[in-house]
């Protein structure tokens, strides 16, 4: 069987430690060349399809670890569901215009409403599953994120873990008063309005939460990371606010801690070999939706090292190029969003770096005015989307009515 070959040329390739000009060559869906030179030799490849890269940059497809992007394709206003299907490849079509060629969709196993309803977040995850093996343009995994207070969940995930059915997991606990909301009001608010409850539908719900708190059995939950470890499955925690809740991490055997609430916490995480990870959509704010920890604060002191998409895939590829503005390493930053999250996943044996053998998924950048634009994105070696546009002067448009 002849083997398709791909040759990028007249790039600027964003390696792990440096950036080159030069040209890769790709063979079937890995990389098997990677030369620093300004154009390749054409004759020794006249049997290759060849992209002039046009001095742009190329750098590895994005990994996503954590995004309900997923969430919102479905239920993109509260009591309004949209067909699972539907939203798995308008979604999909989004994260190849924004550059993520890995997405780990997730969702939540709690006792909540609408698409976060434990029937509907089995549905998504059979659905997601079955639809990525028929078709796909990326890779598609699932993050399960277990409320630790939805104790009658717990034989769900066991089962989940156990038949492979999900990727990556995190434990998070968003009882009012630590995490995320320290203020039970400001999570009445934001669950009145994600879920468009009456306030007493809410107070019941909250109620049960703090009931459920003093009941986690973490004999049981330590267990379950275990045998999700053994299964290729890792751990993260989620919200984060002291030392204490890393300390736990640590004893399940988890990798990463998601969104930490402080800075004191996300050092101390780092201290202890964990992985850290903040939202793009925070450092392209300068600011965090809950009013916790600034995202850019952590990176530039070395408190973080792995940037999601959180609820904007969108905002993933702009904060790579937004940190350079704040001092950081153009390889640093997109190592961010690819070697590191891979790293952390167990997966850098395959993708998250520009390097022979690995996985051909990438992504071509142009920056225009300072703003990087997708122009081409590559996974396992198949053009998924490219974009051939001339940005005109509108003054010289003219337009016949």
């Amino acid at each position: 069987m002849r083997t398709n070959k791909i040759c990028i040329y007249n790039a600027q390739i964003i390696l792990p430690e440096k950036v080159i000009m030069g040209h890769i060559l790709i063979e079937g869906n890995r990389i098997s060349e990677v030369t620093e030179s300004n154009f390749p030799k054409v004759k020794c490849y006249s049997d290759v399809t060849m992209i002039d890269a046009e001095g742009c940059y190329v750098m590895p497809g994005m990994i996503d670890l954590h995004s309900d992007a997923i969430e919102k394709e479905i239920q993109p206003r509260p009591n309004t569901l949209f067909p699972i299907d539907m939203s798995f490849y308008e979604l999909e079509k989004k994260l190849t215009v924004s550059g993520i060629t890995t997405m780990y969709h997730s969702l939540t196993l709690s006792d909540e409403w609408g698409v976060r309803n434990i029937d509907m977040v089995i549905e998504v995850i059979r659905s997601i599953n079955r639809l990525k093996r028929a078709r796909s343009m990326i890779n598609h995994k699932i993050h399960l994120r277990y409320e630790l207070t939805f104790l009658a969940g717990i034989s769900v995930l066991e089962g989940l873990i156990r038949d492979k059915s999900i990727d990556f997991m995190s434990y998070m606990d968003h009882t009012p008063g630590q995490g995320q909301f320290k203020d039970a009001e400001a999570l009445k608010t934001f669950t009145i309005q994600q879920h468009g409850k009456k306030e007493q539908e809410v107070e019941d719900f909250m109620d049960r939460t703090f009931m459920n708190q003093a009941r986690i059995d973490w004999f049981k939950l330590i267990g379950l990371a275990k045998i999700a470890k053994t299964m290729g499955i890792r751990l993260a925690s989620h919200d984060d606010d002291n030392r204490e809740k890393i300390e736990t991490l640590i004893a399940c055997e988890g990798v990463l801690s998601e969104f930490p609430i402080n800075m004191e916490t996300a050092i101390y995480a780092k201290s202890r070999d964990i992985h850290v990870c903040v939202g793009a959509p925070n450092i392209i704010r300068g600011k965090s939706h809950s009013n916790n920890m600034r995202a850019i604060e952590a990176i530039t002191n070395n408190a973080a090292d792995i940037i999601c998409s959180d609820y904007l895939p969108s905002a993933m590829l702009p904060a790579v190029f937004h940190l350079t503005k704040e001092g950081i390493k153009l390889t640093e930053a997109v190592k961010m969003v690819t070697l590191n999250p891979a790293k952390a996943l167990g997966v850098d044996c395959e993708v998250g770096s520009i390097e022979v053998g690995k996985c051909a998924d990438l992504i071509i950048v142009e920056m225009h005015q300072d703003y990087p634009l997708i122009r081409k994105t590559l996974v396992g070696g198949n053009l998924v989307f490219q974009t051939d546009f001339q940005v005109f002067n509108t003054e010289r448009v003219e337009i016949i009515c």
